[in-house]
């Protein structure tokens, strides 16, 4: 989308959550919220949601608010959520189990695909309604499947590896859970989660929050 190229990084992370707040009105019935109401919701300034929704268009009608289901449907298109991408799963440890199992993943109209693990053992055994299936095959299923999104829950040692596989299969988004930094072509967009770094940074403002006031203020750890 090459009209949106000079948007922020900031602006773009801040569309998930308006989306996933959207669907919970949906959820609550709420046909029109104003950006009060979300702003309220999300702990984000209205001005600041007001602005970030401009960048893509003409939303809501002064004076009444956003059409809670319209507005819902607009940014999930400019998500891109409703292309229903093909995903793939590679490590079937605690963390690969669970994403497998994390029924959010198929509601955003994410499809898991595939499950892969180089683990004998493990190889065979069935995640929900997927069998894990080896990784030795993994080039050949995730064409044969279009899988468009890999997955990487492997032990940090394995992660490049794994990342090098998937670049060699024509994989076009990772998604990193390794606590490592993946070398990727610029043209493969991924998206890191470092489960330590957030444990690290919530223990940073616990240690320095004043034992006066018992809370962190106006440290908002989620944007």
């Amino acid at each position: 989308m090459q009209e949106h190229l000079s948007i922020s990084k900031a602006t773009v992370d801040r569309l998930p959550r308006y989306y996933r707040c959207l669907r919970q009105l949906t959820d609550e019935g709420v046909e029109i919220a104003s950006s009060e109401e979300l702003g309220r919701r999300l702990a984000i300034n209205p001005e600041q949601i007001r602005k970030d929704l401009a960048f893509f268009g003409q939303f809501g009608k002064k004076g009444v608010g956003y059409y809670v289901a319209e507005l819902k449907e607009s940014i999930g298109g400019i998500l891109g959520l409703d292309q229903h991408w093909n995903v793939a799963i590679i490590g079937m440890g605690h963390l690969g189990a669970a994403l497998a199992n994390y029924q959010g993943i198929a509601r955003l109209g994410f499809r898991l695909a595939a499950i892969f693990d180089a683990n004998p053992v493990v190889i065979g055994t069935r995640v929900g309604e997927r069998r894990v299936e080896d990784i030795a095959y993994l080039a050949e299923i995730i064409a044969e499947r279009d899988i468009q999104i890999g997955v990487i829950a492997v032990p940090a040692a394995h992660a490049q590896g794994v990342a090098d596989q998937l670049v060699a299969a024509g994989i076009r988004g990772i998604w990193n859970f390794a606590p490592v930094k993946l070398r990727v072509p610029p043209s493969i967009p991924f998206v890191s989660e470092d489960l330590s770094v957030g444990l690290s940074a919530l223990s940073y403002y616990l240690t320095h929050t004043s034992a006066e006031d018992g809370e962190l203020s106006d440290k908002n750890l989620t944007n």
